[in-house]
Order: C-alpha cells, then sequence, then structure tokens
C-alpha cells in the first residue's frame, strides 16, 4: 500500500529539499516552488513556467497541493474578519484578521479544542480533539493573504484556539515555514508565541527568536488557579522567572496579557500587584476586557472600571496598552465561531 502524499504545506525549505533529491529531483526545485506557492500563490503545476516539463507532470505525485477550505468568513463593523476552516474528520479551527493603523496581524490557531481548561477561555470549554500540523497553521496564513491581496499580513500571533505550547513541533515548524526568504519571508520579529504558562516549554520560543506573550490574567496565585488551572502546576514564580530567562537570552520584553473580569481581576489592588509584578520582568502590559460569551460565567467589566485600572497603571509608571475588544458583533473570541455551529447565535448586541 502507498502511503499519502505529504502535504507541501507541511515542508520546511530543507526537507523539501531532502524529500525531492530522494526521489531523484534538483534539490533547488525547492526553492522554485516555494517562490511559485508562497510569492506568487501559484498551485496549478502547468502554470510554474520555469519548471521543466516532466517535474511539472510528475510534481503532485510528490506533494500535495491541496488548500485549507474556508467554509465560513465573519465581517465586523470594525474591520476585524474571522475565518473559519475545514480541516476534514468534521473538525474545524478559526482565524481573526485584525487591522490596526500601522499593523494587519493574523491570529491563527494551533490546536481543535484545548487542554488548559482556562475558565474564561471558549476553546478551554472544548477539549482537544486534535493537535494541527504545521501545513495546516500556514495554510490559515496562506489562506487569508490570498484573501487580502494586495494588502499583506504584517504580524502573526498563534493565540487563536489551542496552547501553542501544547504543540510545539507543529507551531515551531510553521513558523520557520512562514520565515523562509523564499518563502512569505515573514521576520521572526513579527511572529508572537503566546502560552498560558507551560513553563517547561518557553526557552523554545526564545530559540525560534519569536517574541513571547503570556496570559497572565491574575496577580495572586489564588486567583489565577482559579481562573487558569495550569497555574497548579507552574505557579507564578515559576512562571516569571521563565520569562525573565527569555528576557535574558533575547533582549526582547515579554508581553503579559491580562484580561479584565468584573469582580475577579479589575480592582485596583490587582492594578497594584501588577505593577509590582512589571517591576520584576521587563514587560508591556495588554489589558484586554473581557470578550462576553453565553454560559461564561463572567462579565465585562464596566467602561469606568476599565478606564480606572488603566489609569491607575499609567499613573504608577507601567508600560501599558488598553486594547480595546475587536469584532465582539462577530463572536471573535476563539472557539465562538466553531462552536456556533452547536447552536450558539451567530452575532451578540455591542450596544
Amino acid at each position: 500500500m502507498t502511503s499519502p502524499v505529504r502535504s507541501f504545506f507541511d515542508f520546511e525549505l530543507e526537507e523539501l529539499k531532502k524529500h525531492f533529491s530522494s526521489h531523484g529531483k534538483e534539490k533547488f526545485r525547492a526553492q522554485q516552488l516555494f517562490q511559485w506557492v508562497y510569492q506568487k500563490s501559484v498551485l496549478d503545476p502547468q502554470l510554474m513556467t520555469n519548471l521543466s516539463k516532466d517535474f511539472r507532470a510528475q510534481l503532485l505525485s510528490e506533494v500535495d497541493l491541496m488548500r485549507l477550505p474556508i467554509v465560513e468568513q465573519l465581517d465586523s463593523v470594525d474591520g476585524t474578519k474571522k475565518f473559519l476552516f475545514d480541516i476534514g474528520d468534521s473538525k474545524t479551527v478559526e482565524s481573526v484578521l485584525i487591522p490596526s493603523k500601522d499593523r494587519l496581524t493574523l491570529c491563527v490557531s494551533s490546536e481543535v479544542g484545548c487542554n488548559m481548561a482556562c475558565r474564561f477561555c471558549f476553546t478551554g470549554k472544548q477539549k482537544l480533539s486534535r493537535r494541527l500540523t504545521a501545513g495546516e497553521i500556514v495554510g490559515q496564513f496562506f489562506e487569508v493573504s490570498n484573501l487580502i491581496q494586495p494588502r499583506r499580513i504584517t504580524n502573526v500571533v498563534f493565540m487563536g484556539m489551542g496552547e501553542p505550547l501544547d504543540n510545539p513541533d507543529a507551531v515551531f515548524r510553521a513558523i520557520k515555514i512562514l520565515n523562509s526568504p523564499w518563502g512569505f519571508n515573514l521576520s521572526r520579529k513579527r511572529v508572537t508565541v503566546s502560552t498560558s504558562g507551560l513553563v517547561p516549554m518557553i526557552p523554545l520560543v526564545a530559540e525560534a527568536g519569536a517574541r513571547l506573550a503570556v496570559s497572565l490574567n491574575a496577580t495572586t496565585n489564588e486567583i489565577r488557579d482559579y481562573v487558569m488551572p495550569i497555574n497548579k502546576k507552574y505557579p507564578m514564580n515559576q512562571l516569571l522567572e521563565s520569562c525573565r530567562q527569555y528576557v535574558r537570552e533575547t533582549g526582547d520584553r515579554v508581553t503579559f496579557e491580562y484580561v479584565l473580569l468584573k469582580g475577579v481581576t479589575d480592582s485596583l489592588e490587582d492594578a497594584r500587584r501588577l505593577q509590582k509584578i512589571s517591576r520584576q520582568v521587563p514587560c508591556k502590559i495588554n489589558i484586554i476586557p473581557f470578550n462576553e460569551h453565553p454560559g461564561s460565567g463572567f462579565e465585562r467589566p464596566s467602561d469606568e472600571t476599565v478606564d480606572q485600572f488603566h489609569n491607575e497603571l499609567m499613573r504608577l509608571g507601567v508600560h501599558v496598552l488598553l486594547r480595546r475588544t475587536k469584532g465582539r458583533d462577530i463572536f471573535a473570541a476563539c472557539g465562538q465561531l466553531r462552536s456556533r455551529y452547536e447552536g450558539h447565535p451567530e452575532r451578540m448586541s455591542v450596544s
């Protein structure tokens, strides 16, 4: 029985060179193919005019150029776009394209569901059913890139469905593919890997040259144990030390993501503790009012509370950014579009 043809999108450049060489093909064909697919968006071998006729005829027996189907797209009034991809076996994953003044960021998924069980996270309610391949991660980037031409995705963040450091092989392989000068040529400094706090895996982010974001979301172990169960295994002292090690190795600051949950993480005392944490780790802090979803058990704080929290951090000299929630009218928080097929409403009021 012949083995299935491997997806082109799953190959790093050096791997593809070895693959072609082992099949009696010239190694430089790998670079040509990277250029045709990633730089010119051409997937029909017959249109790849600098490849020999024989190579074009055999190409689809060497690699699979099948695309990742987009089964739904939702467009927000604020310019955010959400995409639902079919990865087979009745499973879907999401990406979100987030516009801002000086960048266009794609938030990609790394898993179907998640093992971390963060209480406020919609994906956390969906147990892990499969980890994505590198090709499925790269495929999200490729498809959205094609849709928005001539605009260009400037940044990619691994903050979608799943815990990226729970799927490290695929995530860091995907980063290498996105970074290739023969492909998308996306700078590693424009790639951010987010984690809920898988401490032993954080050194891999530094090795990859990517930026590190940590979903902190609490200022004490007691609260973080409650909202993020991973903290029971890797408490805050271990997490913060791993962040300091990342800074020492890379010279980059860490980004702390801090979700404001009404009555849980949004007090002025929380803000003051957060300032103390910021003095322990060179960082910038993104505070994010909770993006509500049905059945979460948490609420978004009032705008007044959010502003008070933000102002207190600024008064204390913290490098802080208040991230206004994008895509609330299309349920842009990760996992929400996927779950809409299970009976959730498509949109929610943003009034």
